[in-house]
C-alpha cells in the first residue's frame, strides 16, 4: 500500500524526458519535486480562479438583489459618479 499522498504517474516517453530535463535545468532537486510544482501551480492558479468566480456570483447577486428592491440609479448618474471617482473627465467619455 502506498503512503498517502503518494502517487504513481504514468507518461509517454516524450514526457517523462522532458520532466528530466525541465528538473536538471531548473531549481528542483527531483522529478517530483518538478511535477509537485506544477501541480501546486495549477493548483493555486484553479483556486483564484474559483474564488474570483464566486466573488463575481456574489457581486450579481447582490446587484441583482438590489435591482428587484427598486435600488437603482439612472445610467447617465451612474456613469457620472464613476468618471468622478476615476477622475475622468465628462470629455474622455
Amino acid at each position: 500500500m502506498k503512503p498517502q499522498g503518494q502517487m504513481t504517474l504514468t507518461l509517454t516517453p516524450e514526457l517523462e524526458q522532458f520532466v528530466r530535463d525541465e528538473a536538471k535545468r531548473g531549481a528542483f532537486a527531483s522529478n517530483s519535486e518538478y511535477v509537485r510544482t506544477l501541480v501546486r501551480e495549477r493548483y493555486l492558479k484553479e483556486s483564484e480562479r474559483a474564488a474570483r468566480l464566486e466573488a463575481l456570483d456574489t457581486a450579481l447577486a447582490r446587484g441583482i438583489a438590489d435591482a428587484e428592491a427598486g435600488r437603482v440609479v439612472p445610467l447617465d448618474e451612474a456613469f457620472r459618479r464613476l468618471r468622478d471617482e476615476l477622475k475622468l473627465s465628462s470629455e474622455s467619455a
